[in-house]
């Protein structure tokens, strides 16, 4: 740095930092491990960097990855009009992805994805649900508790509830007894991811349907929800937990998946069998890129009845990039490998 050519930084933190880090916060290394998985992704990525690298030339791009850590200084003294910055991990809490865009904000370099405002929201599921409802948006409602006591009373729900961690993603803290039909075992669950990892828990009525994911890459600036890839995640449960998350992604879940021990869940496009919902979720997901701003890379994590009712669950501003079912969406959608719909987002916005 600096380079002379114009250059993407994709900045990433290891999941042996966030590790070593939450170790030394005084999480036992069990429940460390846990929340680090989240960071699977830049475990997965790392690999490929050759395969960025060589994807980026192709373009007349330089390609350089900076962990974390050292994002503040390189960024510092990268060339505004020649930089592009791409954050792998969004975080506020336990991860801390989040300071990137704020970092590239800072420095006036060009970024990929949501402003830095966004990265914070999505980490916070209650605060974000509480804004996708004034827009409009079918998210269910939500109740609120720390350790055992309500901070937010739920609405009730003659299905049950849902209950999840409220700023840890990849199912972390999502057990198989996280639907419950009693609001007292709602708030035993919230002592017990408190206990774990010092989080409270989202209370939800219990939302039937098909678990659907929306991905998107924005390979060119007017990319629209014409490029929304949106798939059923079929599973074979009900809704995937802690266990199977970590099954899939990162070191151990590339060993599991090695060994054949835990298979990826099958996608089905939406449209084949309900194109109905399918055009709903693609309006729905406009209004969120008008309305809330996600642009460039996002995802969105739905439940679908049968009748073609939506719930909107969560969105995610840094989808799983090197995850199964982004990888699948950058072949159906865009007929590319991922580093090769990396480098072509980047070079659309740098060289053009």
């Amino acid at each position: 740095m600096p380079h002379s050519q114009p250059t993407l930084i994709l900045v990433h933190e290891p999941e042996k930092t966030c590790f070593d880090r939450l170790v030394a916060d005084g999480y036992p290394a069990e429940r460390a491990a846990e929340i680090s998985s989240y960071l699977a992704q830049s475990t997965d990525l790392a690999p490929e960097f050759d395969q960025l690298s060589a994807a980026c030339e192709k373009r007349g791009l330089a390609f350089l990855p900076v962990e974390l850590d050292d994002a503040a200084a390189v960024l510092a003294k990268a060339d505004p009009a020649k930089t592009l910055v791409w954050t792998l991990t969004d975080g506020i809490a336990y991860f801390r992805g989040g300071a990137s865009p704020a970092l590239a904000r800072l420095n006036g370099l060009k970024t990929i994805g949501a402003d830095d405002s966004l990265f914070a929201l999505c980490q916070d599921k209650f605060r974000s649900g509480a804004v996708l409802a004034a827009l409009g948006l079918p998210v269910p409602p939500a109740g609120l508790a720390r350790n055992g006591a309500w901070l937010v009373e739920p609405p009730a729900s003659p299905a049950g509830w849902f209950v999840k961690p409220n700023r840890l993603g990849a199912k972390i803290g999502i057990w198989p007894d996280s639907r419950v039909a009693d609001l007292g075992d709602a708030l035993e669950l919230s002592r017990r991811v408190f206990s774990h990892y010092r989080d409270d828990v989202v209370v939800q009525p219990y939302v039937a349907g098909r678990n659907a994911r929306a991905s998107f890459l924005g390979l060119k600036p007017d990319t629209s929800v014409e490029a929304l890839g949106i798939a059923f995640v079929e599973s074979g449960g009900d809704f995937q937990t802690m266990a199977d998350s970590m099954a899939l992604y990162g070191g151990t879940g590339q060993a599991a998946r090695d060994a054949g021990a835990h298979a990826e869940p099958r996608l089905e496009p939406a449209a084949v069998s309900q194109p109905a919902a399918d055009r709903a979720i693609r309006a729905m997901a406009r209004k969120l890129m008008n309305g809330l701003g996600l642009r460039d890379v996002f995802s969105i994590d739905l439940r679908v009845e049968a009748d073609d009712t939506i719930h909107l669950i969560e969105f995610e501003v840094c989808p799983g990039l090197p995850c199964f079912d982004f990888r699948d969406y950058c072949r159906r959608q865009w007929g590319m490998s991922l580093a090769d719909a990396m480098a072509e987002t980047a070079a659309n916005r740098l060289t053009s």
